[in-house]
């Protein structure tokens, strides 16, 4: 893979995991919004995000309690994409590659939030003595150059060398072993789904989720048209109960 498509991919999953504002990382990181922009460089833009959608269903109901993420979705979506789109993988071969990449980055945020701790204890001093300055080091450029180090390298050097030695190990395979990541890899999304229901978590809201499953099943539309009968259903709904609520008070 070229030195040029490695920096990229690192610098991009730096700027999602620095957290710079609080703003935009929670988008950015998600392996679907990535494979955007590594679509376009690759030059293969619908295999990039067919990989993509396959692995950001595995965490789309993923909830970080307290904070702790349970898998770095960001981490497995910007390593997993460019290797696969490269080396050929179909998605459901994709997202088997992405999982222990996901597991991976959460050792890496542990790392960061341990390191993290003492500029928090530094800025508590900084704090005592009105030093804006300090605290605004300890605050924000700290913990990005923190993550700079502990992201950008093991981003770089497995999009630089990955591919390659993916596409070795993949080669030396047997046949049914390949088969049965592919299996385990379209079973995988399912989690995804069943977290979904678990964080929906009301009675009155299944139904929906289940008629949505079947009629994307049976009528076989597209994820850009079941978003629009979705959003319109929500709209609807809200609209509603808007209504009866207003006609209740009245």
């Amino acid at each position: 893979m070229s030195i040029g498509l490695a920096t990229f991919t690192a610098l991009l999953h730096w700027l999602a995991m620095g957290k710079l504002g609080y703003t935009f990382q929670a988008v950015l990181r998600q392996p679907i919004v990535m494979a955007l922009p590594i679509g376009l460089i690759m030059g293969d833009l619908s295999s990039a995000m067919k990989i993509g959608a396959a692995i950001n269903i595995l965490y789309i109901g993923m909830v970080a309690a307290g904070s702790n993420l349970p898998a770095d979705e960001g981490f497995a979506g910007v390593i997993a994409i460019p290797i696969a789109v490269q080396s050929g993988m179909d998605p459901a071969m994709a997202v088997t590659l992405a999982v222990p990449f996901g597991v991976l980055g959460v050792f890496l945020d542990q790392i960061r939030r341990t390191i993290n701790a003492g500029f928090a204890h530094r800025a508590d001093k900084h704090a005592l003595d009105a030093n804006i300055k300090g605290i605004w080091y300890c605050a924000v450029l700290y913990p990005l150059i923190l993550t700079f180090f502990l992201r950008f390298p093991p981003v770089f050097i497995a999009n630089l060398y990955g591919a390659s030695v993916v596409e070795g190990f993949i080669d030396t395979m047997p046949e049914w072993i390949l088969h049965g990541l592919s299996v385990v890899g379209g079973v995988l999304p399912a989690l995804g789904f069943a977290i979904t229901v678990f964080v929906i978590g009301r009675a009155n809201l299944i139904p929906f989720f289940i008629i949505g499953f079947f009629v994307v099943q049976y009528f076989a539309i597209d994820v850009m048209a079941a978003a629009i009968f979705g959003t319109c259903i929500a709209l609807l709904v809200v609209l509603m109960k808007k209504e009866k609520g207003a006609g209740t008070t009245t």
